[in-house]
């Protein structure tokens, strides 16, 4: 029987190689080996990476020129605002730079982002709110690289500005003092998928720099850490190292108080994971922007005490069970549209509009479809005329190209191949429809294909659950786009116990040979109902399934969050 998932190349040799020379668990040695991992040298350089290996950043474009100017500005006690989009990254980014900045000696006053207030980046409605400060200097995190009217707006009110992004590069310079993006086709900086907190991190070192001033870096890296995993950026190279030794910082309990507090609040057993900040952590953080207003959020990542910083993460905690319940109301209205306007054949890229939709749960929505569905996928809220969308995509699909090529039904536009963002009138949301289909069935046939998402790295059998398989599988932390965490094939294994927890998720424990294993099945009645799983108990079934640690049931202990089986 043909296996139920794409099983990667094994070099068995290589993996026995890097398995003796670092002593690492044969079934870590195997994934590095699966996914290229060459020799123990380069092994030993991703499992324990350092900070003194980051790229330098002298090649970065710009960095140089904006150090200038924020120095220039702290040195003569201008008043400088920083900018961050409504999102994790640009909260983030937001708050290292008001922090940093602040101890560095400038007068700087923080501003984040409103969805139902101007909407995402640098809208005419925050360059209001910006504004309001009197600034003389305005530096945009996140977002900057699209809004050329606003920051012409500024300059022309004598106000300099320094763009801080890693968005797609429009072909019109901007008018901006700097402008930091790696993605920029003249920046020479090799490394090209920092997030905005990265690339705030990076600036923040050179103008201390410039300063001659003292200020430990390692003090922020909890924050770029969130903020980068957060962005689904690629966690490899200089994101990987970063992103580490970040989610280090919590560990050891150094991480500032509002983070702290999210851990806490989270109940969080054990060292932080990329996953427990993808799935715990950063939901919160994007609630009471989604719901409301971010400021709450910018509030608790600038919170100096436990206290006040316990008190914000409630508030956070309580915007994030509203926005849990309206998304799954969400998400049943545009499964059905999207059934009644195509019955069984589903377009290449699909939309679902509504009005009165709530647009501040619509990525989590359009995430949801591309999961149902595998197919890009726009959600987009209407309110009085005018439609706000979010886009998802599955891994590989150009989508900032797709969502470009329809640019003539849109009024604005933003993002990035992970997520994207867009705003139309009312009346052009059929044709926009239309045309994403279409473009999307177009890169299809031009051969821009989806990459399969049924993957894994390596086979998983009863040997394997020995040794100290918990601890080695930390030593692949973080893991997340472009470095994906742990998935295995089980040949043969037995359902046994399974049983339903919460709403919609099942538990249970699968039976390898003659080793027992806990199982987590995420959404599982909504995968029954696909078909995607057989639950049958006692029967003999093919898993695919990500291998984690299982902090709940002891420190040693492993789980397969399942993703998909088949009958044997």
């Amino acid at each position: 029987m043909r296996d139920l998932c794409q099983l990667a190349a094994q070099d068995l040799e290589r993996a026995r190689s890097i398995e003796r020379e670092l002593s690492v668990h044969p079934l870590v040695a195997r994934v590095l080996s699966a996914r290229g991992v060459g020799s123990a040298e380069q092994a030993k350089a991703l499992l324990h990476p350092r900070l003194a290996t980051l790229t330098p950043p002298e090649a970065m474009l710009d960095r140089e020129a904006a150090a200038t100017r924020i120095a220039e500005a702290i040195v003569a006690n201008q008043r400088i605002v920083v900018f961050g989009d409504y999102d994790v990254d640009g909260a983030t980014s937001a708050s290292l730079a008001y922090s940093a900045l602040s101890e560095l000696g400038g007068e700087i006053v923080p501003h984040i982002a409103s969805r139902f207030d101007g909407g995402y980046g640098f809208s005419d409605a925050a360059a209001d709110r910006v504004l309001a400060s009197k600034p003389t200097l305005v530096i945009t995190f996140d977002c900057g690289t699209s809004d050329h009217e606003r920051l012409f707006r500024l300059k022309k009110l004598g106000i300099d500005t320094i763009v801080v992004d890693h968005h797609k590069v429009p072909d019109e310079p901007l008018p901006a003092v700097a402008f930091l993006n790696p993605n920029r086709p003249d920046c020479g900086f090799p490394f090209k998928g920092l997030a905005s907190v990265g690339l705030a991190l990076s600036l923040i070192g050179a103008v201390r720099n410039k300063l001659g001033k003292k200020l430990d870096l390692r003090e922020y890296l909890d924050l770029v850490a969130v903020g980068t995993i957060a962005d689904v950026a690629p966690l490899s190279g200089d994101n990987r190292t970063l992103t580490r030794a970040g989610l280090d910082r919590l560990a050891e309990g150094k991480g500032r108080p509002g983070l702290s507090a999210l851990l806490a609040m989270a109940k969080l057993r054990a060292k932080p994971r990329a996953f427990d900040v993808g799935f715990s952590i950063a939901p919160m953080l994007n609630a009471p922007g989604r719901m409301g207003s971010a400021e709450p959020s910018l509030r608790l990542l600038n919170a100096r005490t436990p206290t006040e910083a316990k008190a914000l993460a409630q508030i956070l905690a309580v915007s994030n069970e509203e926005r849990r319940r309206v998304s799954q109301h969400l998400c049943d209205e545009a499964l059905a549209q999207v059934a009644a306007l195509n019955g069984g054949d589903i377009p290449a890229g699909v939309v679902a509009a509504g009005d009165g939709w709530h647009h501040g749960v619509g990525g989590i929505v359009a995430a949801r479809l591309v999961d149902r569905f595998q197919k890009p996928s726009v959600v987009i809220a209407i309110q009085k005329g005018e439609g706000v969308g979010s886009a998802r995509a599955p891994r590989g699909f150009p989508l900032f190209d797709a969502i470009s090529a329809c640019s003539e039904y849109l009024t604005r536009y933003g993002g990035h191949d992970a997520a994207a963002g867009l705003s139309m009138r009312a009346e052009n949301v059929d044709a926009f429809r239309l045309k994403f289909a279409e473009i999307c069935q177009s890169f299809l046939d031009s051969g821009r294909s989806i990459k399969p998402t049924l993957q894994a790295d390596t086979e998983l059998t009863a040997s394997d659950l020995k040794g100290p398989l918990v601890r080695d599988l930390g030593l692949l932390e973080p893991t997340g786009q472009a470095w994906t965490e742990t998935s295995v094939l089980v040949q043969e294994a037995r359902l046994e116990s399974v049983r339903l927890v919460g709403i919609n998720h099942l538990r249970g424990q699968a039976r390898i040979a003659n080793s027992l294993i806990n199982v987590f099945i995420r959404d599982g009645v909504g995968c029954r109902e696909r078909g995607d799983f057989s639950l049958a108990e006692n029967k003999p079934m093919q898993i695919v399934a990500k291998l984690r640690p299982d902090s709940f049931a002891g420190p040693e202990a492993v789980q397969l969050d399942i993703t998909a089986t088949r009958p044997l």
